[in-house]
């Protein structure tokens, strides 16, 4: 089977931004936690940086980025300099999951679609609240079932997440100690975007690359992908970043 990261790679090529928001909903999350000069964001699984990139352009914020894929990496570190703002990031290659940094250190700690790497959600919050300082924001992006699937396709839409509803979200939110004070979610539209273009990413790969041992594989993976966005959920599946903090 080819490996998640470089079926992403594959799928994910002309995207900048890895998961289903648009880019004035990534800068309304800065201008909802009122970023400014003297603050500091930790990323955990950053993936190309481009949030961060982005609100350290438009606040001025310091920051480090870490992912376990290092040509994400590579390609964070790029667009910070094509931004300007390489001397107040740093992105960093390794598990988001075992990053040692100095408790109560960051005034944003966010983790955008990898609720799983603190082996679940209470998991990854606990590594988040432990980096974030006093009064300051948690943001996590994850998906959140909708429109109340059957359990069947439940099961085939989570494949092998643990997604609820929007209220069972908030109750496990407040089980971590957290306050929900705001959501960006994605739209109907944003994830059309996000869904059909990795379709077109992997046709094109497919012709350039009809020869590589990988591409049965690719094909296969992303003809299942869009089979089961079509038919379940596009309809049953929300995604969003939620804002938090410390109670």
């Amino acid at each position: 089977m080819v490996d998640v990261h470089r079926y992403h790679e594959i799928s994910e090529s002309t995207h900048r931004i890895m998961n289903p928001l648009a880019p004035e909903q990534v800068v309304l999350l800065g201008e909802i936690c009122g970023l400014g000069h003297d603050q500091r964001q930790l990323d955990l699984a950053s993936g190309k940086g481009e949030m961060l990139c982005q609100l350290a352009s438009r606040h001025g914020i310091a920051g480090v980025g870490i992912d376990v894929f290092f040509p994400y990496t590579t390609v964070a570190t790029a667009r910070a300099d094509e931004l300007g703002v390489s001397h107040l990031l740093e992105f960093l290659e390794g598990d988001a999951a075992t990053y040692a940094s100095e408790p109560a250190s960051f005034d944003v700690v966010s983790c955008i679609g990898a609720s799983w790497i603190g082996g679940g959600l209470a998991g990854t919050l606990d590594l988040m609240v432990r980096a974030v300082r006093g009064g300051g924001w948690l943001l996590m992006g994850k998906p959140y079932v909708q429109n109340d699937p059957s359990p069947a396709v439940h099961e085939q839409l989570c494949e092998g997440g643990d997604f609820v509803d929007l209220a069972g979200t908030l109750v496990r939110f407040e089980d971590a100690g957290l306050d929900l004070v705001e959501m960006v979610l994605a739209t109907e539209e944003t994830w059309d975007r996000y869904a059909a273009s990795q379709w077109l990413n992997v046709a094109q790969w497919l012709d350039e690359h009809a020869h590589d041992p990988d591409a049965a594989d690719v094909r296969a993976i992303r003809d299942h992908l869009r089979r089961s966005y079509l038919a379940h959920g596009r309809h049953h599946l929300g995604w969003g970043v939620f804002v938090l903090r410390c109670r």
